[in-house]
């Protein structure tokens, strides 16, 4: 099965922007209370009319659903909970149809308890599969082999009674890691990707990419300076340098064996969750410079800001300065972290002006883009009752860490029909009655949040050298950021972040664009004033 429905286009990736789903909450045309493939499809019409370029799936797999999908029984076949084979195909057919491409994710890293290669694994010390997981004898006194943490909280090693050895599992028990120092795992996970290559896929965002291969000498972590951030308040992960446990330099060989096989496909692409407390803007150099391992990929840089200018354009200059010949994406929320607009707003703001703003931000900015579902409605960050909690991380680390359900709550989409549209029963996860306010049928009318992201896309489609031309003269002060886009046309944009009007200046000769969802600067001569949380662009002579 190939793609046959876009035109030919191996750079469509670099400033492209891509819509994030989390099938679970998007769209359930079942009555079951979870979203499912075809529910996705019943919608990619919404999607398609924002202007973007791609959509990107979370995991759709079969899974025991211990942590939503991320751990996968099946890399070759979809959830019975998400539909079939027929549905996948049927989704991937209409979005080409519709000008979008598709994205899905790949959890290489790990897989479920559940898969066959591990039960069959953990069967002896002899089998077939047996050096498919890292397994590592006990220490004399029967304690783990070193002391390597899991992100959800305890030793990232579980003992296993029948091999009377301990497996690693970097996440929860139940997603044992794959051993990829060993060649033939390796060649089954890629033989996996190859199949939804001929399924007609267009791209992969790669999950914890940095995590595949382990030191295999399995030497212990050392402790994280007591100078530097240690998150001691809700998660001991944080307080060692991740050294051995992932981030090895083994990574880049099989990053390039990813990308050889992409090449085997025209017009593929690949995005890399990086997640490396340590030198992370330095991995992303690592992994994306050179034309031949990951496309693009992204950080948690601005997924973790809360929108001050200076945080903003430190990261930027980071990237720009460290990360000299690869390709970012850029992304203020996804499904791991606290909806961005929550982390923006202070006291006093108005919702849908904070909403604009971050939306003109990140679609200015260099660099491909994602947006996360619901992002395009304004929506905050939905509470959500211990009781109904799904997320492993938000029940081991409670109430310090309230996990990420509220950030994965269901899509609204009709205000006044039962669940907001996005079923006929209670769903999985609750809907926040504020999300109900802001679902689609009710932003239809020019001005609203929705109306802006589809012209602020519009806009830099209009404007090509917001997606990949230079970005240059960052600079930030209490409230304002400004930086310059230089390429076919130069343009300078200024953001007030702050909660009172400024006044700022400019070069001389500088015309004032009609950025959407703005009005028109008022400029004296060289000077202009900026209301609060705003932005304004303008073209340099």
């Amino acid at each position: 099965m190939s793609q046959t429905l876009l035109a030919r286009n191996p750079d469509w990736w670099r400033g492209a922007v891509i819509y994030q789903i989390y099938p679970r909450s998007f769209q359930d045309s079942t009555g079951s209370g979870t979203g499912d493939l075809r529910g996705i499809t019943e919608r990619l019409d919404h999607i398609a009319s924002l202007g973007v370029d791609a959509i990107w799936l979370s995991p759709f797999f079969t899974s025991p659903m211990a942590d939503m999908g991320y751990d996968v029984a099946d890399y070759c076949d979809v959830d019975p909970s998400f539909g079939t084979l027929a549905d996948f195909d049927a989704l991937v057919a209409r979005a080409h149809a519709l000008g979008l491409r598709v994205m899905i994710d790949q959890v290489l890293s790990h897989s479920s308890d559940q898969h066959t290669w591990f039960k069959e694994s953990r069967s002896s010390r002899d089998n077939p599969k047996a050096d498919w997981y890292v397994w590592a004898d006990p220490l004399p006194d029967g304690s783990p082999p070193n002391n390597w943490i899991a992100i959800f909280g305890g030793p990232a090693w579980e003992w296993d009674g029948v091999r009377r050895q301990y497996y690693l599992h970097n996440f929860l028990i139940g997603q044992p890691d794959l051993n990829f120092h060993n060649p033939d795992v390796r060649a089954a996970l890629l033989d996996s990707v190859r199949f939804w290559l001929e399924r007609g896929v267009d791209g992969f965002r790669l999950d914890v990419c940095n995590f595949y291969f382990h030191d295999a000498s399995l030497a212990p972590n050392p402790p994280r300076p007591t100078d530097m951030e240690q998150s001691r308040h809700s998660n001991p992960y944080g307080m060692q340098l991740h050294l051995h446990d992932k981030t090895q330099p083994e990574n880049l060989e099989f990053l390039k064996s990813f990308r050889a096989l992409l090449e085997e496909y025209p017009d593929r692409a690949s995005v890399g969750e990086i997640g490396a407390e340590e030198r992370s803007l330095d991995v992303v150099a690592e992994y994306t410079g050179g034309g031949d391992k990951l496309h693009m990929s992204y950080t948690f840089d601005l997924l973790s800001s809360d929108g001050t200018p200076a945080q903003i354009a430190g990261s930027i200059e980071k990237f720009e300065t460290v990360v000299t010949d690869g390709w970012v994406c850029w992304a203020l929320s996804n499904h791991d972290v606290n909806r961005h607009l929550s982390r923006w707003l202070r006291d006093g703001d108005d919702r849908e002006r904070v909403a604009r703003l971050a939306a003109i931000l990140l679609l200015t900015l260099r660099g491909s883009v994602c947006i996360y579902q619901g992002e395009e409605l304004g929506l905050e960050q939905a509470e959500v009752p211990y009781e109904r909690l799904n997320d492993p991380q938000g029940k081991r680390f409670w109430p310090a860490d309230k996990g990420r359900d509220g950030c994965r709550t269901p899509m609204p989409w009709e205000a006044g029909a039962v669940q907001a549209g996005f079923s006929t029963v209670e769903p999985w996860l609750p809907l926040d009655p504020r999300h109900a306010e802001q679902a689609v049928d009710r932003q239809g009318a020019p001005g609203s949040v929705l109306d802006h992201y589809r012209q602020m896309l519009a806009f830099r489609k209009a404007h090509p050298t917001l997606a990949t031309g230079d970005i240059r003269g960052l600079e930030a002060s209490d409230a304002v950021l400004s930086f310059e886009r230089i390429g076919a046309e130069r343009l300078l944009l200024l953001f007030n972040l702050g909660s009172t009007s400024v006044e700022r200046d400019i070069p001389e000769g500088a015309t004032a664009l009609d950025l959407p969802g703005q009005a028109r600067p008022r400029a004296q001569a060289t000077r202009v004033a900026l209301p609060a949380r705003s932005a304004a662009c303008f073209r340099l002579a």
